[in-house]
């Protein structure tokens, strides 16, 4: 899927080690980070598809949407098993096209952004592309979330993904993670979201 990467390192050394631990987070923290924020970019990646957490996640989209948030989705060119899967499971669940957006149409975006919400995405916003000439995904492009103010990543758990390559950002003191099925995460934040609002 990566074409490549993840075959042999571009550089000719060891990795850079990954540095500190990771920080944890509740729904109602999740929560309170959405709802003081005016921009959100959702990071979808083969874990949304893999819990078909697209139906919840659409429902946060439009929750948000009406209550002024400017909120968009960050799609990866590989991310998923196919080319376009996330696209048509997104559309599936009802998210508008217009807020469905490419890498390229966002990844400048980034800094100004509040608060990302990485789900079930590993090596496509994985900084050590950018960051490490010796890492094996040197090069490949990513998904800058590790710019935004706040960058909460919903996984499963800390483990590798499909390149089985450690994740820096995971690490990093703007991001927190966010464990478990993203489909009932997904729904914990709705209802969360639901019940600040009053609705």
């Amino acid at each position: 899927i990566l074409g490549g990467f993840g075959t042999s390192s571009t550089g000719g050394g060891e990795a850079m080690a990954i540095e500190g631990t990771h920080t944890e987070i509740m729904t109602d923290g999740v929560v309170d980070a959405l709802v003081n924020a005016k921009s959100v970019i959702v990071v979808p990646g083969y874990g949304l598809c893999a819990a078909r957490a697209q139906y919840p996640v659409a429902a946060i989209a439009e929750l948000l949407t009406q209550k002024g948030v400017n909120f968009r989705f960050g799609i990866h060119p590989v991310a998923g098993r196919m080319p376009g899967q996330l696209n048509v499971l997104l559309a599936e669940a009802g998210v508008p096209y217009d807020i469905v957006l490419e890498m390229d149409e966002l990844n400048d975006d980034f800094p100004d952004t509040d608060v990302v919400l990485v789900i079930g995405a590993n090596d496509t916003v994985n900084s050590a592309a950018e960051d490490d000439p010796n890492s094996i995904i040197a090069g490949m492009p990513v998904l800058r979330v590790w710019k935004a103010e706040q960058t909460i990543v919903m996984k499963r758990s800390l483990g590798v993904g499909y390149a089985a390559v450690d994740n820096p950002v995971f690490f990093k003191p703007n991001t927190s993670m966010y464990l478990g099925d993203a489909k009932k995460q997904c729904e914990s934040l709705l209802e969360g979201l639901k019940r600040h609002y009053g609705e």
